[in-house]
């Protein structure tokens, strides 16, 4: 069986109301590029009927569509990670499973990779999102870009993204247990590129985020690749110590002068609320930096595959179709 040259990775949660069209119109763009290629799907421990249905499918093309089962739910990235362990072509395209990111736009991504480049990522043109989803990413575009400056990306949370496979492979060693694949990509990548792709409103199923997740997501995102928030929370803490030694030197000259009062009673509690929620904000983004270094001491992997249906299992003895743990 020759290697395929296009891998797609799509991992899946609790989608079985799309899968059917994720096929039917993700299996004919393919087939038109005329280029070896291979699908695996990666089922993040999907409540519904996903699992089966994803068994089903790979019936129809066992030779060209692959499987990992999860035995849990451990987030997008890490099952996209699962899926980057395993790949054999030599673009590596992701996407999710929920087509408002059309697999039609799949040409476009290679096209441009075989220009030269090793990461391509999209970034989504006539958002279909509603008026909240497109004002925080908006948002958190703009603050993540003045942040992280030496990682350029327009559009975030876009994830039908292409990779070169050395630059999947360099991912892959590096064994975070957390972290953001576009990032950690561009991160490694010297001649990245951008392309716009479609978005399309969700027209079936419900979406896997909401707005905790997505806050989670962002926090992933600027811990994992910059100290600004904590080298800003640093001067911000220089600064207000500043103007309360001011304050306090203010104070004890206004008490020796004119004598102690009680009219500015409410005041000093104002500050002292306000230094007393100062400090909760730093230990939190301190925090958010230790838990980062407390789950890579750890050494837990960072999924377990409860089964996997590879077709490398059918033509060489020395895999295996069951995978029951992965030790990252």
């Amino acid at each position: 069986m020759s290697l395929p040259y296009i891998s797609i990775v799509i991992p899946v949660h609790n989608e079985q109301e799309v899968l059917e069209s994720l096929y039917k119109r993700l299996i004919p763009v393919m087939d038109n590029m005329g280029k070896p290629f291979e699908i695996l799907l990666i089922n993040d421990g999907s409540k519904d009927k996903t699992e089966e249905m994803l068994n089903e499918i790979r019936l129809r093309r066992p030779h060209q569509i692959r499987i990992i089962h999860f035995n849990g739910n451990y987030g997008q990235h890490m099952a996209i990670m699962a899926g980057l362990e395993r790949v054999r072509g030599e673009i590596i395209v992701t996407m999710d499973a929920d087509l408002q990111n059309p697999p039609e736009d799949i040409p476009k991504l290679v096209a441009k990779m075989e220009e030269g480049h090793d990461v391509v990522g999209g970034y989504r043109q006539d958002r279909q999102d509603r008026f909240w989803r497109k004002f925080l990413s908006k948002s958190h575009n703009i603050i993540r870009a003045k942040i992280t400056p030496r990682i350029p990306m327009k559009d975030e949370g876009c994830m039908l993204r292409a990779y070169r496979r050395n630059i999947v492979d360099v991912m892959v060693a590096s064994g975070e247990c957390s972290t953001f694949i576009p990032a950690l990509a561009l991160t490694f990548a010297h001649n990245p590129a951008e392309v716009g792709v479609s978005h399309e409103a969700r027209q079936e199923g419900t979406t896997s985020y909401n707005l905790y997740k997505l806050i989670r997501y962002n926090f992933d995102l600027i811990t994992g690749f910059s100290l600004v928030p904590l080298q800003v929370f640093t001067l911000i803490g220089i600064l207000v110590s500043a103007a309360s030694g001011l304050l306090v030197f203010y104070m004890f000259m206004r008490r020796i002068i004119i004598g102690p009062e009680a009219e500015g009673l409410f005041t000093l509690f104002a500050i002292l609320f306000f230094l007393a929620g100062l400090i909760l904000l730093g230990l939190g983004i301190l925090g958010e930096y230790i838990g980062r270094i407390y789950q890579e001491v750890l050494k837990r992997p960072r999924f377990v595959i409860k089964s996997e249906l590879n077709p490398l299992s059918e033509n060489t003895s020395h895999s295996q179709q069951e995978t029951l743990t992965h030790d990252a």
